[in-house]
C-alpha cells in the first residue's frame, strides 16, 4: 500500500507541474512583487448608477468651454479668445488649465491638433496666465498635463530638416516633405502673468534607432533596442500617408482639428508629422510619463526624474536609462518583433493611468479608435484597461526580441453593437470612483458612461457648434428645458445635499425622454454622427466634435474651493 500510495502521490504532482507550465506563457515573470502579463481579466467594472458629479468640455471648433450637470443642464462657460488646442483640465484651485489654438503662428507646423498657447483661466474668465510656446522652432499641440507641483508638461514638434533627418537615418523615400516634425516633451513653471521657467526638456530626436544604413547615425538592430524608436518604422509613415491625403485633410478641417480651409489655405504639411503623440500624464509616484504616439499605434513611458542632460541620452534618473524608453505597448511591428497579429493598439487616443484610490489604480485606460483593425468588416472602437508588468524598483518586465506583455487587456469595453461606437480621431475616456468609465467618442462629441455589464447608465451628445448656437431653437444658454427648471443654478460644491439637489434639477437619467428633452440630439445624433474620417462612416464630423471629457466629482478641490460661486 505504500508504495500504491507513493506512486499515485508522484502521478498528481506530475500532472500539477504540467499544468502549471501551460498555465505561464513565456516571458511571464512570477517574482514576487512584479505585476506581468498573467493578471485575471474583469469582464465587468462599475455600478448600475451614474456617478454624481460635473462635466467639463470644449468643442473644437469654438472659444468656449462647458460645465454641464448630470441631466444635462449649463452649469457654467468660460468665454476665451482663442479656438481650443485640444485639452483642458479644472486645477485644484477652480481655475482652468487650457491649451488653445495660436491665432498667428510661425514657422512650419501646421498640423492635427495644433495648439501653441497654455492658459490659466478662472471662474469669471480673467487670464491669470498665458503663455506662448510657438515661434519658427517649436509648437505645442494637442495635450497639456498639470503637475502636483503646479508645473505643466506640454507636447511639442519641433523642425528637423531632410539633411538631418538622412544623416539620422530615414530612408529618403519616407520624406514627403523638406522637413520632419519629431515630437518633444517640456515641462515649465509657469511665471505669471505670461512667462514661464523651462524646468525639463526630453527628445524623441536623441532615442532613435535604425538598420538600413551603416554610414548613418543611430545604426543598429531594432529589434534589440527596444528602447530606442525606429526612424524607419513601417506604421508610422504608413499612418502619415494615410493622414495627409487631401480627403483626410478636408475631413480633419471639417472636424476642427487642423486650421484653415481649402479655399485659403494650401495643404498643410500634416504628413510632416511624424509621431503625433496626442497625450501625455504623468504618475507621481513612479515618476515617469505617460505618451501616446498615434502613428506608432503605441504608448511609451518614460523617466521624468532625469535631468535634461540625462534625458538626452542612455544613463541616469531613477530607472539608470536616461530618456530611453521604458516601456512600450500595443504595436510590436514598430520596434521589429512582431506582425500583424500582435497589434493591439489602432490609432489609439487618451492614455493615462488610473489614479490612486480608483477602480484599477496604476493600470493604463486608453481609447482605442480601431481604424484599422484586421479581420473586421467594419472599424470599431473600444477602450482598453491594461496592467503594465512592472517591477517592485519601476522599472518592467520586458523580454529580448519579444512583444512586451500583458498579451490582453485587464478590461476592455465593446458597445453590444461593436460598429455603434466609433471615432476615426480625437476621444478619450476616464475611469471614475465609482468604477464606471466616461468615454468621449470625439468625432461625433457624444459622451457616455458605462458601469456595470458594461451597460450606459449616462449618455450627453454635445450640441453645441463653432458659432456658439445649439443645434435646436432652444434656449442657446441652457442645456435643454430641465435647466430652466433648475433656476439657472447648479449645486454649490461642497454642500453635502448637491447630489440630491442635482438629481432633482431635471429628469432622472432612467427616464427614456431624458435624451428627448434634455439633450435632443441625444443617441440619434451619437448614431449618425460618427464621422468620415480615415476608415471612418456616418454623415460626416460634426462641429460638436470634442477632444475629449472629464468628470469632477462634487468633492473635487476645484469645485468645494468654488463654494458659493454663481453656477449659471
Amino acid at each position: 500500500m505504500t508504495n500504491a500510495r507513493a506512486i499515485w502521490i508522484f502521478v498528481f504532482l506530475a500532472i500539477g507541474i504540467v499544468a502549471c507550465a501551460r498555465d505561464t506563457e513565456p516571458g511571464d515573470d512570477t517574482s514576487a512583487g512584479s505585476r506581468t502579463s498573467a493578471i485575471e481579466t474583469i469582464d465587468s467594472r462599475g455600478q448600475t448608477t451614474p456617478f454624481d458629479g460635473y462635466t467639463l468640455f470644449q468643442p473644437l471648433r469654438s472659444t468656449n468651454v462647458y460645465l454641464i450637470d448630470m441631466a444635462g443642464n449649463l452649469s457654467h462657460k468660460w468665454q476665451t479668445e482663442y479656438n481650443t488646442g485640444q485639452s483642458v483640465y479644472m486645477l485644484e484651485n477652480g481655475n482652468l488649465l487650457r491649451a488653445a489654438r495660436d491665432p498667428d503662428p510661425s514657422g512650419p507646423y501646421r498640423g492635427g491638433g495644433e495648439g501653441g498657447i497654455i492658459q490659466e483661466i478662472a471662474w469669471d474668465g480673467e487670464v491669470v496666465w498665458e503663455y506662448k510656446f510657438s515661434d519658427e522652432l517649436k509648437r505645442h499641440h494637442h495635450d497639456v498635463e498639470p503637475m502636483p507641483n503646479g508645473n505643466v508638461l506640454l507636447i511639442a514638434w519641433e523642425n528637423k530638416t531632410y539633411e538631418e533627418a538622412v544623416q539620422a537615418g530615414i530612408n529618403p523615400e519616407r520624406m514627403s516633405d523638406d522637413y520632419i516634425w519629431p515630437d518633444f516633451v517640456v515641462e515649465v513653471e509657469p511665471v505669471y502673468p505670461d512667462g514661464a521657467n523651462i524646468v525639463l526638456e526630453w527628445h524623441a530626436w536623441d532615442h532613435l534607432v535604425q538598420e538600413l544604413y551603416r554610414d548613418k547615425d543611430n545604426y543598429g538592430n531594432v529589434a534589440e533596442h527596444p528602447e530606442l524608436i525606429d526612424i524607419n518604422a513601417a506604421p508610422a509613415h504608413r499612418a502619415r500617408q494615410e493622414i495627409s491625403t487631401p480627403e483626410s485633410i478636408d475631413q480633419l478641417r471639417a472636424l476642427g482639428y487642423i486650421a484653415g480651409n481649402a479655399a485659403t489655405d494650401d495643404r498643410p504639411e500634416i504628413g510632416s508629422d511624424w509621431l503625433h503623440t496626442n497625450s501625455i500624464d504623468y504618475n507621481i509616484e513612479l515618476d515617469q510619463i505617460l505618451l501616446s504616439s498615434r502613428h506608432f499605434s503605441e504608448i511609451w513611458i518614460i523617466d521624468h526624474s532625469t535631468t535634461t542632460e540625462e534625458a538626452a541620452g542612455h544613463t541616469g534618473g531613477n530607472s539608470g536609462q536616461g530618456g530611453d524608453l521604458l516601456y512600450r505597448w500595443g504595436n510590436p511591428e514598430a520596434h521589429g518583433v512582431g506582425g500583424a497579429a500582435d497589434q493591439k493598439l489602432f490609432v489609439q487616443h487618451d492614455a493615462r493611468w488610473i489614479g490612486e484610490g480608483l477602480p484599477g489604480e496604476g493600470n493604463i485606460l486608453v481609447f482605442n479608435n480601431g481604424t484599422g483593425r484586421p479581420g473586421v468588416e467594419e472599424d470599431y472602437s473600444s477602450v482598453l484597461e491594461l496592467a503594465p508588468p512592472i517591477n517592485p524598483d519601476g522599472s518592467y518586465v520586458t523580454l529580448p526580441a519579444e512583444p512586451t506583455g500583458p498579451t490582453s487587456p485587464v478590461w476592455e469595453y465593446i458597445a453590444p453593437n461593436p460598429e455603434s461606437l466609433y471615432a476615426g480621431q480625437l476621444s478619450g475616456a476616464q475611469r471614475l470612483p465609482n468604477g464606471n468609465t466616461l468615454i468621449a467618442e470625439g468625432n461625433s462629441g457624444r459622451m457616455l458612461e458605462v458601469g456595470v455589464d458594461n451597460a450606459i447608465v449616462w449618455e450627453f451628445t454635445n450640441p453645441y457648434r463653432e458659432d456658439d448656437r445649439r443645434s435646436s431653437q432652444r434656449d442657446p444658454e441652457g442645456i435643454g428645458d430641465p435647466g430652466r427648471r433648475g433656476g439657472r443654478r447648479g449645486p454649490r460644491p461642497g454642500d453635502p445635499s448637491a447630489a440630491e439637489r442635482g438629481r432633482r434639477r431635471g429628469p432622472r437619467l432612467a427616464d427614456p425622454s431624458v435624451r428627448e428633452r434634455g439633450n435632443e440630439q441625444g443617441r440619434r445624433g451619437a448614431r449618425g454622427g460618427r464621422g468620415r474620417g480615415p476608415g471612418g462612416r456616418g454623415d460626416g464630423p460634426r462641429p460638436g466634435s470634442i477632444y475629449r471629457a472629464t468628470r469632477m466629482p462634487l468633492d473635487h478641490p476645484g469645485l468645494v474651493s468654488l463654494a458659493g460661486a454663481s453656477f449659471k
